[in-house]
């Protein structure tokens, strides 16, 4: 059977999910307006795996606590896929989870949706991003097996196509508004294995932190990958952190991003179309980001999602809202990405 549905499942309501790298962006997400924030540990068991950020226990709790005590909900990521000689730990992170009592685990391996499943029943699991389900027959085999509650969609469907699933499922939906994106479904992306010999879903992270370099000289900025180099700047040229999907290279003897131009997705433009598909959640990317990040784009989305949910026939985004969210965005600029496919 089926989960039952949540009450946020078509109701004029939607859940906003921050992110929180830190404790600081975490009480950041929650003044600001989140109803929900997601955090994991500081291992390799989530795809945010960077040195300084995440939560051990101690903090793990204190972010619990706070977040509860604000009447918020907190979610944490195990949403990397172990190898066998990880299983062990992987699955302690998982009992540490439960013993937290947080809110959701979202997960993406179906080895450790079992172990979840039949270890910590009362946990409720939400399906990651990272798992990949892009339509109705993948979610409903998730149900089936390990009684998700809620799934992430990646970010390669069109509003179309997110209205298609939602139709076809009993499972909530959630869809990303805001954040960096990316040309690959999540999930089954090995680019930059090639590069650095690891795995983003097995070692948690597209770019490894011990395979950056940034090199300066004559006023350029270098940014190199394992030795492989990713890119250039020009002074004072916004440097991002470099990942082989968004890096300039040389073809045909022309320079340019020759995979994926830096933006970020930006759903304000379309609101109310994503209020009446039903999502029940609406998340935004970026544990790696500050807790400034978090604040400015939590505080917005908030402003944003009161106004379209109480009226949204009459729905406009302000203009100050979309500049508030360029200064933080991916090449300070923005996109619909997969949502708006006119010739669909």
């Amino acid at each position: 059977m089926l989960p039952p549905v949540d009450s946020t499942m078509r109701a004029n309501t939607i859940e906003l999910v921050c992110p929180a790298g830190s404790l600081p962006a975490l009480k950041a997400a929650v003044g600001n307006g989140a109803d929900s924030v997601y955090i994991g540990f500081r291992d390799g068991t989530n795809a945010r795996n960077f040195p300084g950020l995440n939560f051990d226990d101690q903090e793990a709790r204190a972010a619990v606590d706070y977040a509860h005590k604000a009447g918020k909900r907190v979610f944490l990521a195990i949403n990397t896929y172990p190898r066998p000689r990880q299983w062990d730990e992987w699955c302690r992170a998982v009992d540490r989870a439960a013993a937290l009592g947080v809110d959701a685990l979202i997960l993406a391996d179906p080895g450790l949706m079992h172990y979840a499943a039949t270890h910590h029943p009362e946990l409720r699991l939400h399906l990651s991003v990272q798992g990949s389900a892009t339509n109705h027959e993948a979610i409903a085999f998730y149900a089936r097996q390990f009684a998700i509650r809620r799934v992430v969609l990646p970010r390669v469907l069109s509003l179309s196509q997110v209205q298609q699933v939602i139709d076809k499922t009993e499972v909530p939906v959630e869809v990303f508004g805001f954040g960096s994106l990316c040309i690959m479904v999540e999930g089954r992306c090995a680019l930059s294995s090639y590069v650095t010999g690891k795995s983003p879903n097995a070692a948690g992270v597209c770019s490894p932190a011990e395979a950056v370099r940034w090199e300066e000289s004559n006023n350029i900025r270098r940014t190199r990958l394992n030795g492989v180099l990713i890119d250039q700047f020009a002074p004072l040229e916004q440097a991002g952190y470099p990942t082989i999907c968004k890096g300039r290279y040389e073809v045909n003897e022309n320079v340019f991003y020759a995979l994926e131009e830096p933006t970020s997705l930006n759903v304000l433009d379309i609101l109310p179309e994503l209020v009446r598909t039903g999502v029940a959640a609406l998340k935004v990317e970026g544990r790696q980001r500050s807790p400034a990040y978090v604040a400015q784009v939590t505080r917005v989305l908030r402003e944003a999602l009161d106004s379209c949910l109480a009226d949204p026939d009459n729905y406009l985004p302000k203009s100050h809202w979309m500049a508030e969210l360029d200064k933080v965005a991916e090449g300070s600029c923005h996109t619909l990405g997969a949502y708006h496919r006119p010739w669909q």
